[in-house]
């Protein structure tokens, strides 16, 4: 377990003093190749009819609503189809709302080797589109650093695990959305964004961890929620639904129900910079445990969650007061509190609760990691029916938490199953709504779709900066490196058939 532990990462600082979390991804030594995540993507249901009246649209990738988690060889994220360029191409990309650029492998001096032929490589030149961002551009952060104001923007994101970047140069290109019409008939929209040319990995992204690029969500300037914003096509405002199947959904302009719950996001040093909320209170069970409050960042790019030292001390102790469980120890699996299962079915284990602001409760769905069979082949407790159906049963579960040093937490996507949570970037507020995360419907939203294709200003038109004011450079995003857990293929391809049927 030591060495488990030591695979976990500090915490990394941006240049604003950002601070962002690893989380932890892990391996398994079936491929879980995109092509078979592709046609889950491609034959998932219909999707939905929106409300028309608004001047807005609910925009999705062209390519479809649906998210796919890309399970144990995609390092535990969520992965969504996006298509690029004149003639398009597609990629399926890591969605990260702990990040702010969509960089695309491109051009590769050192990129991750492509395992199938549904991974592609960024070509700018073979896009009709598509134009080098310059030095002279107002969101060249790296300008101080060129030679000449004409040459390409370059860029690097570095990431919170050890030696993991992304780096090359800045293109604008077209990225290719739509939005359902009311008779079933799509409008597709062009917009212009900005891209990172990805000519050089390092670190996780060599292993095959986001081999087709990350699409970054933050509130950054170079993100797409603010292109499209700043375009007024859409809200300033996107969802993200991860489902306890394992399929889930993404909708730019997305407003959530009136009567989801909210908490405010908090700045930084006197600004908004990421997704961070406040936690009053831990709750185990009906205990509310006291002097468990603080900060913590709401990061869709990382896998579990981390809590500072202390809280997470009194959270483990609390949950393992409670739970009706032998504790027990599995090799290769990085979580210290684990319980024996006896049987085909769960141990006894107390629910999991967040207090927000204004007694608003975030009840964690998704908290246990579960252990299958003797060979302790690790499962999301997503899929728990598919650990029950699949060879050797159930032997274990682990609260799926990670202690931190830092002040600051990290909520991971393992907390975030099973809602539908609303980054209200015009309001600056998380909401939140229980959710099969299935495509929305007439009703469910309070986005609308328009009636003809709309051509979007370029990034340039777009992103003229006012005076005195200064564009945040991509926020540097957390991962963890990998493990070794395995997940044998026939309980793969049952997760798929699950997931086929309840969406």
């Amino acid at each position: 377990m030591e060495a488990a532990r030591s695979l976990l990462l500090a915490v990394s600082v941006t240049a604003i003093v950002l601070l962002m979390e690893c989380g932890l991804s892990v391996q398994s030594e079936l491929m879980f190749s995109s092509r078979m995540i592709h046609r889950r993507l491609m034959d998932s249901g219909e999707r939905q009819k929106m409300n028309v009246g608004s001047q807005h649209q609910l925009l999705f990738p062209s390519a479809g609503t649906k998210t796919l988690s890309g399970g144990n060889d995609l390092g535990w994220l969520h992965y969504a189809y996006i298509a690029v360029g004149v003639p398009s191409v597609s990629f399926l990309v890591a969605l990260d709302t702990g990040s702010d650029l969509l960089w695309l492998p491109c051009d590769c001096v050192q990129c991750a080797p492509l395992s199938d032929n549904d991974e592609n490589e960024y070509n700018p030149s073979h896009s009709s589109t598509s134009k080098s961002i310059t030095c002279s551009h107002e969101l060249c952060e790296s300008s101080s650093t060129c030679k000449n104001p004409k040459q390409p923007c370059p860029y690097t994101v570095n990431y919170a695990s050890t030696s993991t970047s992304s780096s090359g140069s800045l293109v604008e290109d077209i990225l290719h959305l739509a939005s359902d019409g009311v008779n079933g008939s799509n409008t597709y929209v062009r917009a212009p964004v900005i891209i990172g040319c990805g000519k050089k990995q390092s670190g996780g992204y060599l292993e095959g961890i986001a081999p087709d690029g990350v699409l970054g969500l933050g509130l950054s300037e170079v993100s797409v929620p603010s292109f499209l914003a700043k375009s007024g096509v859409t809200r300033n405002t996107f969802s993200l639904c991860f489902g306890e199947s394992g399929s889930g959904y993404i909708y730019f302009g997305d407003q959530g129900l009136s009567t989801q719950r909210t908490t405010p996001f908090l700045p930084i040093d006197g600004k908004y910079v990421t997704y961070i909320i406040g936690v009053e209170n831990f709750c185990i069970g009906t205990n509310c445990l006291d002097q468990t409050s603080f900060k913590a960042q709401f990061d869709s790019g990382t896998s579990f969650t981390f809590l500072p030292d202390g809280i997470y001390k009194a959270v483990v102790e609390e949950f393992e007061r409670q739970a009706n469980a032998t504790k027990k120890t599995f090799e290769g699996v990085p979580f210290d509190n684990c319980y024996k299962s006896s049987s085909q079915e769960l141990p006894e284990t107390p629910s999991v609760t967040i207090k927000l602001s204004v007694n608003n409760t975030f009840l964690v769905r998704d908290p246990l990691f579960i252990v299958n069979d003797s060979q302790q082949k690790a499962l999301s407790s997503s899929w728990a029916l598919m650990a029950i159906l699949c060879p050797g049963g159930i032997v274990g579960v682990c609260l799926a938490i990670h202690s931190s040093p830092n002040e600051m937490g990290l909520i991971g996507q393992n907390f975030m199953t099973g809602y539908r949570l609303v980054f209200d970037r015009e309001n600056l507020t998380l909401g939140w709504s229980h959710s099969r995360c299935q495509p929305l419907r007439e009703g469910e939203t309070q986005g609308s779709n328009a009636s003809s294709p709309i051509s979007l200003p370029t990034t340039t038109e777009q992103q003229r900066a006012p005076p005195n004011t200064h564009a945040i450079a991509p926020a540097l995003a957390g991962r963890t490196p990998s493990t070794a857990f395995m997940l044998n293929s026939s309980c793969l391809l049952l997760l798929l058939l699950l997931s086929s049927t309840m969406v």
